[in-house]
């Protein structure tokens, strides 16, 4: 059977939308917001297949054309892809207006199961435009954001010692899929064309796409309204010798541009795909994407397509998300790409900061966690609210009436419970105008209030200052507006970014691979928009990572077998990162930082190999205790090795007596899987290998209700040298997590349900005549994913065993479904009145209020998913998702929930 994500003419569409747990009902917007393009498709056509005359066309695809117009579809063909081995197929959208005389049998997805020679439907997913964690534009050489004269980023990867040997990218082509670039930047050689850094580029959007329109696109992929994709090609090319000290990883490497982005907006992955390949139709080394989405699995079609242009010979980088306060199984697609280097982000190892002067006692400049000097002209005493520095919510609520003008003070303030603003605005209600809050714990943050010069101090300043407030010294501060800048470390420095996207995927993919420095990160900008800022995000770590990858093909030689393995390489020589900056803490899971921080020097010039750089153990379910992997030296002396087992933090993913995922940073335990190693010691001659067998045993002690992930590393030990090989597994079967949120907790009613007019959860039997806002809508909630999402319009007496619902409704009788799954399946035998929704490789949902929180099918007229109008009459509609690693055949495997009687009276 074709590999079906959606059915075709989809009237009311899927949709995601978010809100905060226990938020009222009446906060839904009864309307279908779907992350796909409505009634648009991506066919792929299989070129060997046996089609009836096909010698009669000059092209397979032609034949499938004249196959889907037999069968009365009426289609639209807006784009083409033909890269033979790689994806040929086409754009296609479907009329989803039938002609009266064939509403009633009106074709959807299901008419094209069956078409000879066509492989696969996918929809066209949209993407957000990529935006950083953070921004700040740089305003001059001494701007305190820059960072010092050696980027610190390429100390900690090694990249300065690459560049110590003469290697800079120079012969290599990398492919940047973004916003455009402004090659009119000096430090990106102020041109384009053959012959500068920016050899040419495409533009396949428009400045006002914004994947609801059409595309306009022409050969200029200049960008200056967005600035995303030239900090992208910053980190990777940037010239140096320039006042701000930025030097691109592969600075000599040649850049091609392709605009896939407006000024604002998405991107369809219809239009991913074909830049995709047009970057390998243009001879490109690298492809680099520093965009995503939320998906979980790796079937979307630029996860298909990337993977397989990696798998052809190329290297393909893609950013991980930055989805991490959203916890596990979260992670983000074309990232998922089986074959494509995901990447994710770690912190920079320095924080540059502001200082202010103090005055009236002998202590040394207090920096303050700005990029740019407050506004604060003089130099004013300071006043602290309250001797109590452990108060967890200083100025929180109206200052007492005994507070004097603060209009002539620093006023000193505790971080902690409320927000910075309504701290602000209760201080301000005493006249202050300016202000330092004094860290609680939870780290260094910008404080941007509009028009109040106010910024982050440490805890241990904060400290100092309460305690000579109090005991009577006369202390001052002043803001100088140049010099005084310092570069501190980042208390973070080294380790994973919070913001990182955690995996593992939903199909057990061991995403994401590698992690590279994302956070802090000074780039450039287009010079309209101030031509230099410090960005954080996986956006930043990624295009690091292509620019590592270039040097690597610099270094090795630019083949098919180097990029094949530079997944590898990276993996196997990375740095482990750990839970915290102590040398001796727990390793950060795998399933946030992949194998680790990539070590670029050893990756391009170790004299061992270690292959493959990943071991995926899988669930319980279907467990793969004994793995192999071979060491071979490269070297031209021989060499003894000893290996050993380092496990990292086991991952409770998923919260405890709940059906919902951890939120991030996600809680570790020390439980840790054990591993026989066999041989555990050797000797290798030049050239020699060895396969080394490996038997693991789960972690004991952990509570499978939380799906456990357990990981780690192999690590092998020459002369002077260091690799290892990264582990995954899970202490718990996909199988039996459950997938549907039935709870209350996220809406204060238990879900799923239909919404009536006025916007309730409907209990009763209810007639809807649709005209104006009198129509029902369906809200569900995925707390997991799901490979498969259905929903049906069935008959009201239907007895059909439930799993979701509060009460049981029989336990019935079978009927035919029309979806033809073949075999003597179960779930080919429920008979349905007509589909409403299907979706495929389902994400979870997030509890971010902002952020795809549940999903609606509004359905604002009586239609089935082909257009076809449902007749008047009472029906059910019957909701099923199958569970991860179900059999999509069987009705056993998927959790089903019935609804109250629907009356339609249109």
């Amino acid at each position: 059977m074709k590999s079906f994500v959606y059915f075709s003419l989809i009237h009311s569409l899927l949709g995601a939308s978010s809100v905060l747990a226990a938020v009222p009902l009446s906060s839904v917007k009864r309307v279908s917001n779907a992350p796909t393009i409505p009634n648009k498709f991506i066919v792929e056509v299989d070129t060997s297949a046996q089609i009836p005359n096909k010698r009669a066309y000059a092209r397979t695809i032609d034949a499938v054309y004249d196959s889907i117009k037999a069968r009365d579809v009426d289609f639209d063909v807006n784009k083409e892809y033909d890269l033979s081995g790689l994806f040929t197929g086409a754009s296609l959208t479907i009329n989803s207006d039938p002609s009266p005389e064939f509403e009633q049998s009106a074709p959807d997805a299901v008419a094209l199961d069956d078409i000879p020679g066509l492989k696969a439907i996918y929809p066209i997913t949209l993407f957000k435009r990529p935006d950083p964690v953070s921004k700040h534009v740089v305003s001059s050489p001494q701007d305190p954001a820059i960072i010092p004269a050696k980027f610190s980023t390429h100390v900690m990867t090694g990249v300065d010692k690459v560049h110590a040997r003469g290697f800079f990218g120079k012969g290599i082509k990398i492919g940047i899929l973004d916003t455009g670039i402004d090659y009119t930047h000096p430090l990106l050689g102020g041109a384009i064309g053959p012959g500068n850094k920016i050899i040419g580029g495409y533009d396949f959007v428009g400045d006002n796409y914004t994947g609801q329109n059409e595309p306009t696109p022409d050969n200029d992929p200049l960008d200056q309204c967005q600035g995303h994709g030239t900090h992208v090609a910053g980190i990777i090319a940037a010239d140096p010798n320039n006042p701000y000290n930025i030097t691109g990883v592969a600075y000599e490497a040649s850049i091609t541009a392709y605009r896939i982005f407006g000024c604002e907006g998405s991107v369809g992955d219809d239009i991913i795909v074909d830049a995709l390949l047009k970057g390998v139709k243009d001879g490109q080394d690298i492809l680099t994407l520093s965009l995503g989405g939320a998906d979980g699995w790796t079937s979307s079609v630029s996860a298909v397509v990337a993977s397989r242009i990696a798998k052809s010979g190329k290297i393909v980088t893609i950013a991980a998300g930055n989805d991490g306060t959203s916890g596990s199984w979260y992670t983000s697609s074309p990232g998922n790409a089986i074959d494509a280097i995901s990447v994710a982000s770690v912190e920079n190892t320095v924080i540059p900061v502001q200082q202010s002067i103090v005055s009236g006692v002998e202590h040394a400049p207090i920096p303050y966690f700005s990029f740019a000097p407050l506004n604060i002209d003089g130099e004013f005493p300071i006043y602290v609210l309250t001797q109590d520095t452990t108060i967890p919510n200083d100025a929180c609520t109206p200052l007492p009436a005994s507070t004097p003008d603060l209009s002539n003070f620093v006023v000193i303030v505790r971080r902690g419970t409320c927000t910075f603003v309504q701290k602000i605005e209760n201080i301000k209600a005493k006249g202050a105008k300016r202000a330092l809050v004094y860290d609680n714990g939870n780290g260094a943050t910008g404080i941007s209030i509009p028009d109040f010069p106010v910024s982050l101090i440490s805890a241990e300043d904060g400290l100092f200052l309460v305690e000579q407030f109090f005991s009577g010294a006369k202390v001052s501060l002043s803001f100088p507006k140049n010099g005084e800048i310092a570069n501190v470390a980042n208390p973070r420095g080294g380790l994973m970014s919070t913001f990182s996207t955690y995996g593992p995927s939903n199909d057990f993919q061991f995403k994401p691979a590698v992690g590279a420095p994302g956070g802090n990160i000074l780039s450039l900008l287009p010079v309209p928009l101030g031509s230099f800022a410090v960005e954080s995000g996986t956006s930043m770590a990624t295009p690091f990572l292509a620019g590592a990858a270039a040097l690597m093909l610099e270094v090795k030689g630019k083949n098919a077998d180097t990029a094949r393995a530079a997944r590898t390489f990276f993996q196997t020589t990375a740095v482990v990162v750990r839970t915290t900056v102590d040398e001796n803490s727990l390793p950060q899971t795998v399933t946030q930082q992949g194998a680790g921080l990539i070590n670029v020097y050893d990756a391009l010039f170790a004299k061992t190999t270690v292959s493959p750089g990943a071991l995926v153990l899988n669930d319980t379910a279907n467990y793969k205790p004994f793995q192999t992997f071979t060491v071979k030296n490269t070297d031209k002396k021989s060499k003894a090795y000893k290996l050993s087992h380092v496990p990292a933090g086991t991952a409770l993913t998923v919260q405890a007596n709940s059906i919902f995922t951890s939120l991030g940073p996600v809680p570790l335990v020390e439980n840790a899987a054990s591993v026989v190693l066999a041989p555990s010691k050797f000797t290798l001659f030049p050239g020699q290998s060895i396969t080394v067998a490996a038997l693991f045993t789960p972690p004991k002690g952990v509570d499978s209700s939380r799906y456990p992930v357990y990981s780690g590393f192999i690590k092998v030990e020459g002369p002077g040298e260091n690799y290892h090989v990264t582990y995954v597994g899970l202490s718990a079967s996909l199988k039996q997590k459950q997938v549907v949120d039935n709870t209350d907790t996220f809406f204060g009613e238990k879900i799923p349900t239909v919404l009536n007019a006025a916007g309730d959860s409907q209990v009763n039997p209810t007639n809807y005549t649709f005209a104006g806002k009198d129509y029902p809508s369906f809200l569900y909630r995925l707390a997991f994913g799901s490979p498969l999402v259905r929903l049906d319009l069935v008959e009201p007496d239907i007895k059909v065993a439930t799993t979701l619902n509060s009460r049981g409704l029989g336990d019935g009788h079978w009927f035919t479904f029309p979806f033809p799954i073949k075999g003597s399946s179960s779930f080919a035998k429920v008979k349905t009145v007509g589909p409403l929704a299907e979706v495929g490789f389902h994400t979870r949902h997030n509890e971010n209020p902002d952020d795809n929180g549940y999903s609606v099918i509004a359905f604002d007229s009586p239609k089935f998913a082909n257009g076809s109008t449902i007749n008047n009459g009472a029906y059910r509609f019957l909701f099923r998702a199958l569970k991860v690693t179900g059999d999509r055949s069987r009705q056993e495997d998927y959790e089903t929930w019935l609804s109250p009687i629907v009356g339609v009276f249109a």
